[in-house]
């Protein structure tokens, strides 16, 4: 009978659950897509570098799985709270009609059991179609060869939910009983009667707290956005962090009291149409939901900052290989070794007779004909005691002081004009002429380019191997030696040739394309570079970038970062709308009184809606419109620390941030909003 009744309760309310049960069912869906990636790259065929980085990948993915199930818990159990708020009088009904508390658990009990597998089953079935194509979307990042390819039922993944997601069903049944038995029958039964009342506060001191908040959150977009601030310890960011999440929740606090008060101020607005009642319900809300409207803000801001920045990651990631990876392979060799790296590593004689002959020797003795190299280049940097402190100068101090912690006593590298040039043509990058008292740097690391240039400007001179040189241009200029994946080159020397003493090499670069057609070719090519590592990794004598290795280490890391960027941001996204959207729905249904007394008074249904529109609407974009303007500064900040990795261009993907935005965020707004106008319809 229970049970039937269970059954009846949730058709009779299906309305009231279609947003709990959507959550519920993407919460499982998108838990078990991003679980079940590990079954389906099984079936793809890889090279052993990309099948390690997807391994990683997997691991992080379940670990994010264990934080996200603590989110998701939470907004299960922050939803059944609602709904058993919803359905206080109807509980009241059953105990004045002799049902026992424990009766009215078991009918809890029973919904919640149905909801949870009907939630699991449409998760599941959704998430398996959707799995399929990110299984598309991970083999085309990959490149991974899908001939032997299936489409597969992750039974690992659907576990993994059915166990987290069983013990949070688990949690939720508990907390409905003790919630249940903690109930009084007059609170029950006169649960629709009361009414939240709107505390006024001192508008004086909310307008004091308000003032105050913003010069906290003013503080905080400058200590983040600001050089001098961010060159320091980086500990110190838990400044503005404290006071940024502080802030916040002063904000929403004053704002609870100075809204409506503001707004009565101005008659004409205040009077038009329902915008008095409007107003109210919204201060009301305000003033209820401070600290759940803070958590909500930061929630959002996280999302915008973590999505355009993983997004931004996984762009310049892979969108710089063509650029920066002009050969097949790049191969660097330190040459006159000193004795103190001959003790610090422990060199034997075999690995000692090595540094004396030149690359090519070497490669022949590690079974690599140089007849599988074409386009080969081998040019050099020379040995100097010129050190970054020595190239800046005057300007030293005033670095110094910016970048404590940089190491200003780290040796230069230093390349003949004529071996640059050479460099550049192979590159298709500018080249140059330089007089006997001459030198230019080359660099594309934006961080050190400031830097240098902060020199060059004052004209510092240097001294190599006994010549004085001037700088020629008084900026760096575009350029790079060493293959990559980041414009990471903080400043190359170039000097005239007689300036450098030929016999002291520093290193040994060879640079050079594959001599292969065929994509197996250069992997058969590029996996006799690779056995270099087993010979010299201990020595760091020999170390070598592959574009094949860089291509999929940076599609592989993209990919890691995109996925995790994601996961967390949907998450994120969900959590904080359905947080919304149950408030409003609860909102609404304590409220369809005050809507028949506005009926009363003769508001027709199109002013009702839209007075219900603006007030859910203006519920949705105060926390959204606070993030927004955190993630500015957040993002400029972000922008900082990935300049300093290299990585750049946030445009196309805080274009895809504001797309999920508007998807998961304003869908939920959409269906708070029919659903609300539903629930207040006159029957």
């Amino acid at each position: 009978m229970l049970f039937k009744l269970s059954i009846k309760n949730i058709q009779k309310s299906i309305k009231d659950y279609a947003i709990y049960f959507l959550t519920l069912v993407l919460g499982v869906a998108i838990f078990y897509v991003f679980n079940s990636i590990e079954s389906q790259t099984v079936m793809m065929k890889v090279s052993s570098n990309t099948l390690e980085i997807i391994n990683l990948m997997n691991q992080l993915l379940s670990s994010v799985s264990v934080f996200i199930s603590f989110i998701l818990g939470f907004l299960i159990i922050y939803a059944s709270r609602f709904l058993i708020k919803r359905r206080n009088k109807e509980f009241g009904i059953y105990l004045t009609l002799g049902m026992s508390k424990r009766k009215i658990s078991l009918i809890l009990f029973f919904e919640t059991l149905i909801i949870g597998i009907l939630s699991l089953g449409v998760g599941l079935l959704i998430g398996f179609f959707l799995s399929e194509l990110m299984s598309l979307l991970v083999a085309n990042l990959f490149e991974a060869d899908m001939t032997n390819f299936r489409f597969i039922f992750s039974s690992s993944a659907a576990l993994k939910c059915l166990i987290y997601f069983g013990i949070m069903y688990l949690i939720v049944m508990i907390f409905n009983t003790i919630s249940v038995n903690k109930c009084k029958l007059i609170d029950l039964i006169n649960s629709s009667k009361k009414t939240e009342k709107i505390k006024l506060k001192n508008p004086i001191l909310c307008v004091i707290i308000f003032i105050i908040a913003c010069a906290m959150l003013i503080y905080s977009y400058y200590f983040v956005t600001s050089d001098s601030k961010l060159s320091g310890d980086i500990t110190s960011l838990y400044i503005p962090i404290v006071l940024g999440a502080l802030s916040t929740f002063l904000i929403f606090w004053s704002l609870s009291g100075l809204i409506l008060k503001i707004v009565m101020n101005m008659k004409g607005l205040y009077y038009k149409g329902l915008n008095s009642f409007t107003l109210r319900q919204v201060s009301s809300k305000i003033n209820t939901t401070v600290f759940s409207s803070t958590i909500i803000c930061l929630m959002l801001f996280i999302t915008i900052c973590f999505l355009s920045s993983c997004l931004s990651i996984k762009n310049s990631l892979t969108g710089n290989i063509d650029e920066l990876s002009k050969v097949d392979v790049e191969i660097i060799k330190d040459r006159n070794v000193t004795d103190d790296f001959i003790k610090d590593y422990e060199l034997n004689d075999e690995i000692i007779a090595d540094t004396k002959i030149d690359i090519l020797e070497t490669l022949k003795n590690n079974n690599i004909d140089k007849n599988n190299f074409k386009d080969m280049l081998i040019v050099y940097y020379y040995k100097t005691n010129l050190t970054l402190q020595d190239t800046l100068g005057d300007a030293y101090e005033e670095v110094k002081e910016k970048f404590p912690l940089m190491n200003f006593f780290v040796k230069e590298n230093i390349m003949s004009i004529s071996d640059y040039n050479k460099v550049a043509k192979l590159y298709g990058n500018k080249t140059y002429t330089l007089k006997e008292n001459e030198y230019i740097v080359i660099a594309d690391y934006n961080s050190m380019i400031d830097i240098r240039n902060k020199a060059l400007n004052k004209n510092s001179i240097i001294t190599v191997n006994d010549n004085v040189l001037t700088p020629k241009y008084s900026e760096c200029k575009y350029g790079f030696v060493d293959v990559g994946a980041q414009h990471l080159n903080s400043g190359i020397i170039v000097v005239p040739d007689n300036v450098v003493n030929e016999n002291m090499p520093k290193k040994e670069i060879l640079l050079a394309n594959y001599n292969a057609n065929t994509k197996v070719e250069k992997q058969k090519i590029n996996s006799l570079i690779n056995n270099l590592e087993n010979t010299y990794n201990k020595t760091n004598l020999v170390s070598y970038n592959t574009k094949i290795d860089m291509l999929e280490s940076s599609i592989g890391l993209g990919a890691l970062v995109t996925f995790i960027g994601l996961y967390l941001g949907i998450i994120f996204l969900i959590s904080s709308a359905a947080i919304l959207a149950l408030k409003e729905l609860s909102e609404s249904t304590d409220n369809k009184e005050r809507y028949k007394m506005i009926r009363k008074l003769g508001a027709d249904e199109k002013m009702i809606n839209k007075a219900l529109f603006n007030q859910i609407f203006i519920f949705f974009m105060i926390p959204l419109s606070l993030a927004i303007v955190h993630s500015i500064f957040g993002i400029i900040f972000a922008n900082k620390i990935l300049g300093t990795m290299g990585i750049s261009g946030l445009t196309s993907s805080i274009t895809m941030t504001f797309i999920f935005l508007v998807l998961i965020y304003g869908g939920y707004f959409l269906l708070t909003y029919f659903a609300s106008k539903n629930i207040i319809r006159e029957k």
